[in-house]
């Protein structure tokens, strides 16, 4: 017999609550031993209305998709600031600003300096041939073609070889992230590739599929951006450098592969001569954190911090999709978090706590956590007194009543107090199922990683980030406002406020679980 909806949405929070309480080491907080309950006037001024209102100005056509590093993210960062002054709070960043500025050090091919010829033949770059790694090449020689690029008994080395692209498995094409047209090449590549990268070829031609061809021009998109990072951060991983590395030499790293159109098939199975000249090109473009504060009310406690996390970018303007637009909104990613942020804001403004708050939209976080490892390495206030983290990234799509909290169990929980006061506040204001799922180290998305919690969780500061998990909309342009759950959201808004308002008025700062390290 069917188990009613409603009996197994019960069963499955109690569920939850018990398996990540019995995560934490300690059973969930009593509603006696939380802070006194946020007032009726702070609760109010957490609005739909203005979740949605914000919300469908953030991922405006006119914001043009804020890509990190370019004036659209910067227009978008004025525009985070302008709401900070509006709700009340007072700018945290340098010189008396809302901003912390940071530069962007991107290394890219240059499309002016390299070239390819095909024999007499030239070959345009991200047009005809697109490099599919960042690395300077200079290469001329017979193309040797392999039929099968599954055979190793053809020695490639010190040769360019071409061949055409397999067909990957269904399971390593992705379900979320860009388009399916893109996922789908992407697997197609990486599964052709690791069939030569190690066997020793001076460059490596793809020729594109059918299914392939297709996607050529949002693959160029992609590639042509290059790659991006931040100096003097906290490092991407355990145990790198805080530094930017320099940039690749001709040699260094897998073999230079490059992707060419369905229609040089028959060329590349002449053995014509392929010309390859590729020059790299480094510069630094500016990006921003958006940082506003509030004081909190206690002279004793009020040196400590609760950080709300947001980004403020989102992936820009890219190659037209299906559905007519280009313009990659991010109404989910990340403006969903940014609107309830602001939402928080103003209920901590209607009633202050005992600790100040922190409330940062971390810039070029799709560029690599670029704005979270800058500010994590510099803070406006010592790292220190930052007493938790909490950030989110997408919070407003899937089921209505599901959401996942990461950072809830090992290896990634930081602080089982933390935990408890999130679910405490899950338990009395969104009242989510939580799917634990996502914040498993073995979840093959990796989700936990890839946001701006990340930088400070390294660094040992008590750490969560809220999400309603990826969808298929995500990165692509149907990410939009018309699709956000507003009624969810709003839970979503209320949670995050309320987890944020019991550590604000905590007589004791979450501590860091005995022995934490995030490092796999």
């Amino acid at each position: 017999m069917a188990v009613p909806l409603r009996c197994l949405r019960a069963h499955l929070r109690r569920l939850t609550l018990v398996t990540l309480g019995a995560c934490a080491g300690h059973t969930v907080l009593h509603a006696q031993a939380l802070p006194p309950a946020p007032s009726p006037r702070a609760l109010s001024a957490i609005r739909q209305a203005d979740l949605e209102r914000d919300l469908f100005a953030m991922a405006s056509p006119a914001m043009r998709g804020r890509e990190g590093g370019s004036l659209d993210e910067l227009r978008a960062s004025i525009w985070v600031a302008e709401q900070y002054a509006k709700i009340g709070l007072v700018p945290m960043g340098e010189d008396g600003t809302w901003f912390q500025w940071f530069n962007i050090v991107r290394t890219r091919v240059s499309t002016t300096a390299s070239s390819a010829m095909l024999d007499t033949k030239a070959l345009a770059l991200f047009t005809d041939i697109i490099p599919l790694n960042v690395v300077p090449v200079e290469a001329m020689g017979v193309v040797r073609w392999l039929a099968d690029p599954n055979d190793t008994t053809t020695d490639v080395r010190g040769k360019i070889v071409a061949t055409a692209l397999v067909v990957p498995p269904a399971a390593s094409v992705r379900t979320t992230s860009y388009p399916t047209r893109v996922r789908y090449a992407d697997a197609a590549i990486q599964a052709t590739l690791r069939t030569l990268s190690r066997r020793g070829a001076a460059a490596i031609v793809l020729v594109a599929s059918a299914p392939v061809d297709s996607a050529f021009a949002a693959v160029a998109v992609q590639r042509v951006r290059g790659a991006y990072d931040v100096d003097r951060a906290t490092p991407r991983g355990f145990g790198q450098s805080d530094r930017v590395a320099p940039p690749p030499s001709a040699g260094s790293g897998p073999p230079p592969a490059f992707l060419v159109r369905a229609s040089q098939l028959v060329p590349m199975q002449r053995s014509p001569i392929l010309t390859l000249s590729v020059r790299l090109e480094r510069f630094e473009t500016p990006s921003v954190n958006v940082i506003g504060g509030l004081r909190g009310t206690d002279p004793r406690l009020r040196d400590e911090y609760v950080l709300y996390s947001s980004h403020q970018d989102a992936n820009g303007v890219r190659a037209l999709e299906a559905n007519g637009d280009s313009v990659l909104a991010g109404a989910d990613d990340n403006g969903s978090v940014s609107v309830a942020e602001f939402a928080a804001a103003r209920a901590f403004v209607a009633q202050r706590p005992r600790r100040s708050l922190l409330f940062v939209h971390h810039g070029a976080e799709e560029r690599g956590l670029l704005g979270s490892r800058y500010h994590s390495a510099h803070p406006v206030v010592p790292i220190g007194q930052i007493v938790a983290v909490l950030n989110g990234d997408m919070i407003g799509r899937n089921h209505p009543d599901t959401a996942a909290l990461l950072g809830v169990q090992p290896p990634h929980r930081s602080s089982s107090t933390l935990v408890q006061y999130a679910l405490a506040a899950n338990a009395k204001t969104g009242k989510f199922v939580i799917d634990t799922l996502w914040d498993r180290p073995t979840h093959p998305e990796g989700w936990y990683f890839r946001s701006d919690h990340v930088p400070y969780a390294r660094l040992n500061v008590p750490s969560l980030m809220y999400t309603t998990n990826l969808h298929g909309d995500y990165h692509t342009a149907s990410d939009t406002p018309e699709r956000i759950d507003y009624p969810k959201l709003l839970r979503m808004a209320q949670w995050m406020f309320l987890t944020g308002w019991y550590v604000a008025n905590a007589d004791q700062r979450p501590p860091l679980d005995a022995g934490f390290k995030l490092e796999r």
